[in-house]
Order: C-alpha cells, then structure tokens, then sequence
C-alpha cells in the first residue's frame, strides 16, 4: 500500500503532463465536432451547442493549465527569492 501512495504521490509531483489540462482539452475537441456537424447542415442548434462547449472546455483548458502548471512555477520561483 506504501508503494501505490509513493507512486501517487510522484504522479501528482511530476511535471511532464498534467490530466487536468487534458480533460477539457478533449471536451473542446468534442464540441469543435459538434460545432462541425451543426454547421455542415446538423442544425443550429447543434452549431450552438458545439461552440458553447468548445468556448468553455477552451477557457477551462487554459485557466486550469494556469493554475496546475504556471502557478506552482511561479511559487517555487518566488520561494527561491525569498531565501
């Protein structure tokens, strides 16, 4: 059990990728889809729904990448200056 907490435990540490970012970056992929199929004669409302959904899975793509990657940068930068 030691094992399995250490090895989440260096999951949530390690910076080469991030799933938080990646999940709404899959829902955007989804609704540009959606977005495609509504405008290629779907139906409005699924030309709406699709760019919806891919404006927001967008802005939370980025604001989640903000917060899990940029922010703990930033915060071990600014502890480096302080000490």
């Amino acid at each position: 059990m030691t094992r399995f907490i250490r090895i989440i435990q260096q999951v949530n540490d390690d910076e080469r990728g991030h799933v938080e970012v990646g999940v709404p970056s899959l829902v955007a992929g989804i609704g540009a889809v959606l977005l495609g199929i509504g405008a290629g004669g779907g139906g409005a409302v699924l030309a709406i729904i699709g760019g919806v959904v891919l404006g927001v899975a967008l802005f939370a793509a980025s604001l989640l990448r903000h917060r899990q990657i940029d922010y703990d940068v930033w915060t071990r930068l600014d502890k480096l200056e302080t000490s």
